[in-house]
């Protein structure tokens, strides 16, 4: 036991001299460095009179005696590489003193013993990190399913942010929501990776979670919420794949999510629509879904403008709904001249931004036009 103490101080001392990270480390890291140092000489010793244990049993015998003791967040602090030159230097060390502390006849035996041993050691050291890393991906997939399910339920608070930003999540920019169909035939691991991937090589942020049969999607980073869906949106499953609206930041994404999550329950009314589609192309569907959030919407910002811009453009508007979108029917019923009513939906069109000549913006002014009278909002 003596001769294990000397091994110990000596390996101890050439760290120090032969490992400049080993200097960097805090006193109580080098301390567990040095636990673990120890384990690994006494471990030998102990292997070595009992002749070797049985292969199968090799590994774990090994990890549980010679890494046992320290603590699992070592794991961080000490790369693999470092682990491994550790590893090596420990066995210099005893290899270099075996001749004088041993008799000579032994020393051939115990030189071969020491390699294989080190051999074996290797073989634990690669295991602990394997482990630490399988623990380490089961955890960040935990915390990243948890920060975007808080996203959808509108609770991001600090917490969250804070465990985004643990993730990778560098808070630049502005952030959607998208989300459709998990795809068949994928795992998550490779799905998420495959998302976080193609989001990196565009410049963007993202954060991946599997709900039941729906794939959510945050990215963040977005200069066009269109565009950032495009990069994703053939990772994503058959049917349809929404993109919410712009928001500030991911404090705000439950704004996004919101849209998108009402627009994607209710896509099914547009089968022809494409992908990626934003949540606010999906605004008729929603509000006939009975979504408060697009029926407000239709009113304040289509209905109301019209009203309060010139009362003549919602009777424009319905008398062109009604002549089926005839410029000369609509101009006959309200008796003026066909210009002026091409000028009047042209005020309308750039009020809502719909124009009422495309079909699908007609049947938004429509169904705004209905909703705003129900409301009886007035001027």
């Amino acid at each position: 036991m003596r001769s294990t103490g000397a091994l110990s101080t000596a390996a101890m001392a050439r760290m120090e001299t032969d490992m400049p990270w080993f200097r960097e480390l805090s006193a109580q890291d080098r301390s567990w460095v040095g636990v673990i140092v120890q384990a690994g000489v006494r471990s030998f010793v102990d292997w070595y009179r009992d002749e070797g244990p049985a292969p199968d049993r090799v590994g774990r015998e090994l990890a549980a005696s010679v890494f046992g003791a320290a603590p699992r967040a070592l794991a961080g602090v000490i790369t693999l590489q470092q682990t491994v030159d550790l590893v090596r230097l420990s066995i210099e060390v005893v290899e270099s003193n075996v001749d004088t502390l041993l008799d000579p006849a032994d020393a051939p035996a115990v030189h071969a013993a020491v390699l294989r041993y080190a051999r074996e050691v290797a073989f634990a050291t690669a295991e602990v990190y394997a482990r630490a890393a399988e623990l380490r991906g089961a955890w960040d997939a935990r915390l990243e399913a948890l920060v975007v399910d808080s996203v959808l339920r509108s609770e991001t608070d600090e917490a969250v942010l804070s465990r985004a930003s643990a993730l990778g999540w560098a808070a630049r920019g502005e952030v959607v929501v998208v989300l459709g169909d998990v795809p068949a035939q994928r795992t998550e691991t490779d799905l998420f990776d495959a998302v976080r991937r193609v989001a990196r090589a565009a410049g963007m942020d993202a954060l991946c979670a599997v709900q039941g049969d729906r794939l959510v999607v945050l990215l963040g980073g977005v200069t066009d919420a269109r565009e950032a869906a495009g990069v994703v949106v053939d990772l994503f499953g058959e049917g349809p794949v929404i993109v919410g609206p712009v928001a500030e930041d991911l404090s705000q994404a439950h704004v996004s999510a919101r849209a998108a999550v009402s627009a994607h329950r209710s896509a099914s009314g547009w089968p022809e629509a494409p992908r990626p589609v934003s949540s606010s192309d999906l605004l008729p569907e929603r509000a006939l879904a009975g979504d408060g959030h697009a029926r407000r919407h239709l009113i304040e910002e289509v209905y109301l403008p019209l009203l309060q811009a010139r009362g003549t453009l919602i009777e424009t508007l319905a008398a062109y709904f009604q002549t089926s979108g005839s410029i000369e029917g609509t101009a006959r019923a309200l008796f003026v001249h066909p210009n002026t009513v091409r000028y009047r939906l042209r005020q309308a069109a750039d009020l809502t931004g719909f124009t009422p000549s495309v079909a699908r913006d007609r049947l938004t002014l429509e169904i705004a036009l209905v909703l705003g009278r129900q409301s009886g909002r007035e001027l």
